[in-house]
């Protein structure tokens, strides 16, 4: 079971569900209910037997979800003001072992889209701050906006 915390209209949700295969469960959490019907017409369309849960909600905040295997969390931690707050309230939603999975831009000065960017090292050190251990960078990516991108992956401790 994972989730997708910022869903959007659902780039990362898709690919969990791509990834996970047939059976997976992922909840699909986004404060923009718009956003999320798109983000439930993409998956019916592309994986219409995929077990999606909706929650139209701030992932900041108290959660109705069970324990997680893991969570995506892409885009979205830059606009925390306390990410490692944040990101230590997520984990608690992992059971050990649970992987969090990270996609952000690696600029260091904020801007009007990234106001509290967390490029790679920033996320390993929140990561570590939270729990989480064997930070590892899984690839960089150019970026036609913001110069390049990330992905990283921390594991919960205790697994």
């Amino acid at each position: 079971m994972w989730a997708d915390f910022g869903a959007g209209a659902g780039a990362f949700t898709l690919a969990l569900a791509d990834v996970l295969g047939a059976g997976a469960e992922i909840h699909a959490l986004d404060r923009d209910g718009k956003a999320l019907r798109r983000n439930a017409e993409a998956m019916a369309s592309r994986f219409p037997g995929a077990i999606v849960r909706y929650q139209k909600a701030d992932f900041t905040g108290v959660l109705d979800l069970p324990v997680l295997d893991g969570f995506v969390v892409a885009n979205s931690m830059h606009f925390q003001k306390a990410p490692g707050a944040v990101l230590e309230t997520l984990s608690r939603y992992l059971r050990p072992g649970g992987r969090a999975v990270v996609v952000e831009y690696s600029i260091t000065r904020a801007n009007f889209a990234v106001p509290f960017p967390i490029p790679f090292e920033a996320w390993r050190t929140l990561a570590d701050g939270a729990g989480f251990e064997r930070t590892e960078l899984l690839v960089r990516r150019p970026s036609r906006t913001f110069g390049e991108m990330y992905s990283a992956v921390s594991c919960m401790a205790g697994g």
